[in-house]
């Protein structure tokens, strides 16, 4: 059986081969832990802080500023629960609709702690209005926590035009950028950030690794307790072939972030193009422009996204979030934009990557409108 074509890099990417090859002598050959003081030790400590360096790098941060963790998940965690901890006398966090369970199931957790969370409504295209973010926030306010890209739809948010506002009231700001790191340009003093979470398998490193920015002075308190390491925010050995690998892939990226973003979206244009002249009716489900360069998240008229991606097994897609998968229910993305149930039934993600070729493109199309037009 072959393999079908992967439109599904939002949900994960493969290892890159360069990524694969930095990370085997980590896995062969230097076991040390990076925390003992003899030769073994110092090379394992060698390897995480050129990591942390590469990683840093890639959104304009300090070495010192980065700290590993096991992915987006946990680093969302400590961001989001570190700085409620790290201030007890502010009992108010702002979020939107839309995010991510990574970070939408630590504010219910706050709400159930006595914290006061305010949830934002998004526009048609997905997006939180940044009035309304500035109308949210109070002198207790401790955290804005909002996506920098949906997994779902790609679309981006305003980070930079909320920032200011965030730091009149005192309060910091945390980005969720998992899926945005490697595919747009991310700088943190220009989102003006406190708080940024990297997850590795986004960008083709492993997964299990990812980082969290944490601003020159920001204090958060360990979500995790244990011994000193990652500045004492995240206790436990480190992982080091993967933050290896995790260093690689953000050189990689950062080397070809231009480039790579102006074919993917490319790419994505044309597919696009090429399922609209045979879908009239096709929807698109985001912002137009402001969007991921790989991501194209469509509705069928008449279908749903499921029975399409089922008629198309040659094609490896999906209707919505990994995390969500499973059952078969509207996304609450989508809802939250304002579509009915039955239109987000009929969505589907498509998300290009690295080897998504023309001749996939093509052939992507063919599979997506013969499998529609067979439904229909």
């Amino acid at each position: 059986m072959i393999d079908p074509i992967y439109f599904d890099h939002n949900a994960t990417t493969p290892l890159l081969p360069e990524v694969v090859d930095a990370m085997l002598p980590y896995l062969r050959t230097h076991f040390g832990n990076p925390s003992s003081g003899h030769v073994y030790g110092c090379r394992a400590r060698e390897a995480v802080e050129g990591a942390r360096a590469k990683v840093a790098a890639l959104i304009g941060a300090e070495p010192s500023e980065t700290v590993f963790t096991s992915g987006g998940t946990e680093a969302n965690n400590l961001a989001i629960r570190g700085t409620a901890r790290s201030r007890p006398d502010r009992k108010h966090v702002v979020t939107s609709v839309i995010e991510h369970p990574a970070t939408a199931n630590p504010c219910r957790l706050l709400e159930r702690c006595g914290f006061d969370v305010t949830w934002l409504e998004v526009d048609g295209a997905g997006r939180v209005r940044a009035g309304d973010v500035c109308q949210a926030l109070t002198e207790r306010t401790a955290l804005v926590t909002i996506m920098h890209a949906n997994n779902e739809t790609g679309t981006l948010q305003p980070i930079a035009d909320i920032a200011s506002a965030v730091r009149e009231v005192g309060a910091l700001l945390h980005t969720d950028a998992a899926q945005s790191v490697g595919k747009v340009a991310v700088r943190v003093d220009e989102l003006n950030v406190d708080l940024l979470s990297i997850a590795g398998h986004k960008l083709y490193a492993p997964k299990g690794v990812g980082a969290l920015y944490v601003r020159s002075g920001v204090v958060l308190e360990p979500v995790l307790r244990g011994a000193g390491h990652e500045r004492g925010l995240r206790p436990g050995t480190e992982n080091v072939a993967s933050i290896v690998g995790l260093g690689a892939a953000c050189e990689i990226a950062a080397a070809s972030l231009a480039v790579e973003s102006a074919r993917v979206r490319a790419l994505r244009d044309e597919l696009w193009s090429l399922l609209q002249v045979q879908i009239p009716e096709l929807a698109l489900n985001g912002h137009e422009t402001l969007r991921l360069p790989n991501t194209l998240n469509v509705r069928f008229p008449g279908a749903r996204g499921s029975a399409v991606l089922a008629a198309a097994p040659g094609l490896a897609a999906s209707t919505g979030s990994a995390c969500h998968e499973g059952g078969e229910s509207a996304s609450a993305v989508l809802l939250a934009m304002g579509l009915a149930a039955d239109a987000a039934l009929g969505s589907v993600r498509l998300s290009l990557g690295r080897a998504t070729t023309e001749e996939d493109v093509r052939r992507a199309a063919e599979l997506l409108v013969s499998a529609w037009k067979t439904l229909r």
